[in-house]
């Protein structure tokens, strides 16, 4: 059963993480969208596969864009897994997920048609072999695709992928942690 979804504020950040307030999740992604705390989630399968999930075209913040598996953001004083585990099963039904911190100090800014990312962002990696079912509020579509062609794919300019998502991944691929990870649990073949 999915849990309901009931936090709406985003917390807001310096530039070394330290709380400096909350705003609602709402009104904080414009052309100028302040520092915030946020997070990125990489799930697989077995394979080796990697989960996407089409961002819903009724999102303010790249709508209908492919992405990594889940991203969000934790509530005031929710750890970033608490939120990653809260909000993988809020999008995509799924549980149970042991989490594994990757890039705990991940920041980006993005900007898309006027609208601004701005956050501090951990990366997790997650394991799998449940099928997702979409939150079709959240989430348009999902499919798993092979890692070795993803990465490969992101080399083409004309990629409809979230710039998160692409920043996450060169960073992963540069990681021993996420390298080992994905050798250690998959039958895929190496990272790369």
């Amino acid at each position: 059963m999915r849990s309901t979804e009931t936090i709406e504020t985003v917390v807001l950040v310096d530039a070394e993480n330290n709380v400096i307030g909350t705003a609602a999740k709402r009104d904080v992604h414009h052309s100028s969208t302040p520092l915030h705390r946020g997070f990125s989630v990489f799930i697989f399968d077995s394979l080796g596969r990697l989960l996407l999930q089409q961002r819903a075209y009724s999102k303010r913040t790249w709508p209908g864009v492919w992405s990594n598996s889940c991203c969000g953001h934790p509530a005031l004083g929710e750890s970033s897994e608490a939120a990653a585990a809260r909000r993988l099963d809020y999008e995509l039904g799924l549980t149970r997920i042991d989490l594994t911190p990757v890039l705990p100090n991940f920041r980006y800014r993005a900007e898309k048609d006027g609208v601004v990312e701005n956050e501090i962002c951990p990366v997790f990696v997650g394991l799998t072999d449940d099928q997702p079912v979409a939150n079709l509020e959240e989430v348009e579509a999902t499919r798993w695709v092979d890692w070795i062609e993803f990465v490969a794919s992101l080399e083409d300019p004309a990629t409809d992928i979230s710039p998160w998502a692409i920043l996450e991944v060169r960073e992963l691929l540069a990681s021993d942690v996420f390298n080992e990870l994905y050798r250690s649990r998959t039958t895929g073949r190496a990272a790369v």
